[in-house]
């Protein structure tokens, strides 16, 4: 009864019942065979909650009936009922996502044990910018605005480019970005769209929820459609870079009427990402950091000592892929991340994002219908470039990927005018197959 009650009541068993079958499989010797992607499969977010409830639901149970022969070989296996294999499943699946938070977080200690014995007076301490670089007002960026969302009753700020009634070109940041990452797109498109630069939910100036149930993935897709709706628009061009990928794929999925043209910046489609980490050792070690933010207030610390270091050394050392000559990150514009950053409270918003990701999987296997494009930094260290061209698969009409060889994981940021020059080869194609 026990078990029951878990598993008919917990929606985060159901939604890790198939990441959690390869470790089974792996145990009993079996194997796993890639199914191709279905229309017909329930969608990834429903708009009635209780509907994705079901949907995942549906989703263990047709997984559980998958189950190779040699996992009930011994006849207490056949004994076993469905509802017990998933508990048996989740705990497994959760038990290897806090190992692995675990052996995260000790590196990490060690990490903060080193820097006292060698730095002791400089380890905590960290400065709080109190105020913005010149930079963060430019004019020639656009203008700073804000929209209360009725049902969420947050407010999100934004910088807007371009003239009003134009198409809008909706741009949505990573991890640890917000709306400045975004500068030189806002300068070169604002002539032809309204261009719209987005600080995320938790992030800069927009509203931080304080519980972390407020940054499901639903939410963030939510929050997509709903600023869509409060900028007087019913679709747009929308383009994700990292974190704010992943939610463009998921939102094209789920709204396809609202997204006209999808370009997503080194963030593989979301059911690529969740298959290709539990196969890939070397995906599931770049990804470490996912696991290790499933921890509480221990990341936004380590982040904040040594005056903010492993922020600088996101955009600045070799590791990164941006520490190089002719990096178009100057001191000005890390002081920008630093004045943003340094705020008090100012990272649990955006680590509160991935302490999130697990209890929303699986990612169903859904195209995507609209024409995409798919950018790539071959030097990023955080994604295995193998994941960009498994993408194809699930786009179903026109798909471009371009791997650049000496970009980083900051793409739009330290190679723009690339970038913008793909963007608009991309837009234009597009516009002359409409014609």
């Amino acid at each position: 009864r026990a078990a029951a009650d878990v598993v008919d009541d917990s929606d985060v068993l159901h939604a890790a019942l198939p990441l959690a079958e390869p470790i089974l499989l792996s145990l009993k010797g079996g194997g796993r065979k890639e199914e191709k992607a279905k229309a017909s499969r329930p969608p990834f977010l429903s708009k009635d909650p209780a509907a994705n409830l079901r949907a995942r639901k549906d989703e263990s149970e047709r997984a559980s009936d998958q189950l190779p022969a040699s996992l009930f070989f011994f006849s207490p296996w056949r004994c076993i009922p469905d509802r017990l294999m998933v508990t048996v499943r989740s705990l497994l699946f959760w038990a290897l996502v806090y190992t692995y938070c675990g052996l995260c977080a000790c590196i990490e200690l060690l990490k903060l044990l080193w820097s006292l014995g060698t730095k002791p007076g400089k380890t905590f301490q960290w400065l709080i910018r109190e105020n913005p670089p010149g930079c963060l007002n430019d004019p020639s960026l656009g203008t700073h605005c804000y929209v209360r969302i009725k049902d969420s009753g947050l407010r999100f700020h934004y910088v807007a480019a371009g003239e009003r009634g134009k198409p809008l070109m909706l741009l949505l940041h990573g991890f640890p970005e917000f709306w400045y990452s975004w500068r030189h797109q806002m300068r070169e498109f604002k002539s032809e769209y309204r261009v719209v630069a987005l600080d995320l939910r938790g992030y800069g100036e927009s509203d931080a929820p304080a519980h972390r149930e407020n940054y499901k993935l639903d939410c963030l897709i939510t929050d997509v459609k709903d600023i869509l709706e409060s900028l007087g628009y019913s679709k747009c061009v929308l383009i994700g870079h990292d974190w704010g990928g992943m939610i463009a794929w998921l939102a094209a999925i789920c709204y396809p009427e609202m997204v006209t043209k999808l370009i997503v910046i080194n963030f593989p489609h979301p059911s690529v990402f969740t298959e290709y980490i539990l196969q890939h050792p070397s995906q599931m070690i770049k990804s470490a950091y996912y696991y290790y933010f499933q921890m509480p207030w221990f990341p936004e610390l380590t982040f904040t000592i040594n005056d903010f270091k492993a922020l600088k050394n996101l955009f600045t050392s070799q590791s990164s892929g941006t520490g190089k000559k002719g990096c178009r990150l100057t001191v000005e514009d890390i002081e920008a991340y630093l004045y943003v950053f340094s705020q008090p409270g100012a990272l649990s918003g955006p680590i509160n994002h991935y302490r999130n990701l697990f209890s929303c999987l699986p990612l169903q296997h859904h195209e995507v219908t609209m024409p995409t494009l798919l950018l790539w930094g071959e030097r990023d260290p955080f994604m295995d470039v193998e994941m960009a061209e498994i993408t194809r698969i699930y786009v179903k009409n026109h798909f471009r990927l371009t791997i650049l060889s000496e970009a980083s994981h900051w793409l739009q940021q330290d190679q723009p005018d690339i970038v913008n020059k793909l963007i608009w080869t991309f837009l234009k194609e597009e516009s002359r197959k409409k014609e």
